[in-house]
């Protein structure tokens, strides 16, 4: 385990490490987004069929091949496990540097005197791009999460999978955006049913995990499988705590699954036992907004009286919060453009 200050003579060097399998159409743009910020390039290939390794190789990646156990931690262990340097970049086939990468080594160097941190990147996901902007149930065009993605030599992983880097060391964020396109319908489709069987590996040996049953919600909610991912969403909220940053996270796709099986009304009481827990959060108040306007389309007497005021009043707490990239899951827009239309929208539909 990485303690004490960071003196080094000569800059710290940094190595990007990776798994892989069959990442033929992306890897490429990965290697090539990182190169310049990086001191060298490590993959670990856990068995892939198609021209990845040929095509990292070609970059300029160190190789290995491993095969491959069921257990992401144990992958990601034999990666770093190939690197000498002290500080290492992770990242996925299916990610890219998309920000400032020399923002890496400006961290580093401006820590120095601080000693050792694990470094928290915002990952901005991308989805497909809504059919209509006041459709709830079309996707957005991407929410941000902040992971552990830089770690000093010595930090090691733990977890079969959606693994976490142990370490007591402070967690610092590192202004370098990472994207991250694994959520379109090509990548999603030739990952299906990867990340469920081991979660469900997983929950066998942990069934009461709160992280894992919200991850295995997640996994069937991607796939528009609601019905399964509210009992799943719901364990999870059983047992998570407080302060969790993915807590708020969880509580907006209870709600966004609850709508998609038309329990409008459980999904409004929810709304508000939970309102004083999410009031830092654009992304709530949008879906409390939705919410209110299905509520008045199903009740039309209380429209104008009751629902589309809340409408309003939610949309307008949206616009008041702005953008929260810092909070998990955050979704672009709800804190400002998609808030403005919606609110339009609902103006429009009154004066008629």
């Amino acid at each position: 385990m990485p303690s004490g200050t960071l003196a080094h003579t000569n800059p710290a060097r940094i190595a990007l490490v990776m798994i892989v399998r069959n990442e033929g159409a992306t890897i490429a743009r990965c290697l090539r987004s990182a190169r310049d910020f990086v001191d060298e390039m490590i993959l670990l290939d856990t068995g892939s069929t198609d021209d990845t390794v040929a095509i990292a190789s070609g970059l300029g990646a160190k190789v290995m091949h491993w095969a491959w156990c069921d257990d992401f931690a144990a992958a990601r262990n034999e990666a770093l496990a190939h690197s000498q340097a002290e500080w290492n970049l992770v990242l996925d086939g299916d990610e890219w540097i998309a920000g400032d990468g020399a923002i890496l080594r400006q961290t580093i160097q401006g820590q120095a005197a601080d000693g050792w941190f694990v470094g928290r990147l915002p990952v901005k996901s991308q989805l497909e791009t809504p059919s209509n902007a006041s459709d709830i149930a079309a996707p957005p065009v991407f929410f941000t999460s902040w992971l552990p993605r830089l770690l000093p030599r010595g930090v090691r992983y733990t977890g079969r999978i959606h693994e976490q880097p142990q370490s007591d060391l402070p967690r610092r964020d590192v202004a370098v955006e990472i994207g991250h396109d694994g959520y379109l319908p090509d990548q999603k489709e030739r990952k299906k049913g990867r990340n469920r069987k081991l979660l469900l590996l997983a929950l066998a040996e942990d069934p009461e995990n709160a992280y894992l049953n919200y991850h295995l919600g997640k996994d069937y909610d991607v796939y528009n499988q609601f019905p399964e991912a509210i009992p799943c969403y719901e364990l999870a909220l059983r047992s998570v705590q407080a302060g969790q940053g993915w807590r708020t996270d969880l509580i907006v796709r209870i709600l966004v699954c609850l709508r998609a099986v038309g329990h409008d009304d459980l999904a409004y009481q929810f709304a508000q036992d939970e309102m004083q827990n999410c009031q830092q959060s654009p992304d709530f108040f949008f879906l409390l907004a939705h919410l209110n306007i299905s509520l008045a389309t199903k009740n039309p007497e209380q429209a104008l009286g009751k629902y589309l005021p809340m409408a309003r009043l939610s949309l307008q707490f949206c616009l008041n919060l702005g953008e929260r990239p810092d909070i998990e899951g955050a979704v672009f827009g709800r804190g400002s453009h998609a808030a403005t239309d919606l609110l339009a929208l609902i103006d429009q539909s009154r004066a008629q």
